[in-house]
């Protein structure tokens, strides 16, 4: 395939990418309240759930819980992508990058990489919190499958809630659209109970909730079976998103 004469060198593109994830993250690291905030909520439940709830469960509940509260908080990072874009909107930051030499969807690349690895970056914390008060040590390859699915979960969520945020006009809107959403899916999940206890209606929601889908993942892993057919699909389901995001990025920034 022939590359256009007025197309961008490869380099320029990859240095764009990195430039604005750069960006982001000293933002990110700037804003000391917002780190700590966001390692609050999973934590409080690794601790109060995990430990302090009295639950019938044979077996350890913080191994069988640990997966729920990691997926929760890619998906608390990966909602917040599409704020990202939003505030660059309202504050002028955008057009100022879709003026530079360099591919539009560069722009939405680097937020979905950041808020993937930023989530990656929580969750590590917290599962290093939860190794503390008493779950179960994984062996590398064990936690290199996790890390893959979070990192693919991470990707999925953040190319949905930028896809969402481009169709929305103001911060209040999306805000509402987040807390409409991430709890009632937390809750509709098999984060905090096995399918056989759930109620028929429950179940049936939680058996297509995409947040299951990794949590379950994660547990197979944790297990010692290795879930590919799972990898692939979510990989299958991620890519998918962030295609259909890009189409949308570039029809609404055009």
């Amino acid at each position: 395939m022939e590359v256009p004469d007025d197309a961008p060198p490869q380099g320029w593109i990859v240095k764009g990418v990195t430039t604005y994830i750069y960006r982001d993250f000293i933002r990110w690291i700037r804003y000391r309240v917002g780190v700590v905030s966001t390692l609050v909520l999973p934590a409080a439940w690794l601790l109060f759930v995990g430990l302090a709830l009295p639950v019938k469960f044979t077996g350890n509940y913080l191994d069988f819980i640990t997966p729920g509260i990691l997926v929760m908080t890619i998906l608390t990072a990966g909602i917040s992508s599409g704020s990202l874009l939003m505030f660059d909107k309202i504050l002028g930051f955008l057009n100022k990058f879709l003026a530079m030499p360099v591919p539009r969807e560069s722009i939405l690349v680097s937020k979905i990489l950041f808020i993937s690895v930023r989530g990656l970056i929580q969750a590590t914390i917290i599962l290093i919190l939860a190794v503390l008060i008493g779950a179960t040590i994984m062996n590398p390859l064990q936690y290199g499958l996790t890390y893959l699915i979070l990192f693919l979960f991470g990707v999925f969520i953040s190319a949905f809630s930028t896809t969402v945020a481009l169709y929305l006009d103001d911060h209040d809107s999306f805000a509402a659209f987040t807390a409409m959403v991430t709890m009632p899916l937390f809750f509709a999940s098999s984060a905090l109970m096995p399918y056989d206890v759930m109620p028929g209606w429950l179940s049936a929601i939680a058996h297509v909730n995409p947040l299951s889908f990794a949590i379950d993942a994660i547990r197979d892993v944790g297990a010692g079976s290795i879930p590919v057919i799972p990898i692939v699909l979510l990989l299958v389901f991620t890519a998918v998103v962030v295609v259909l995001s890009g189409y949308v990025f570039r029809k609404v920034t055009v």
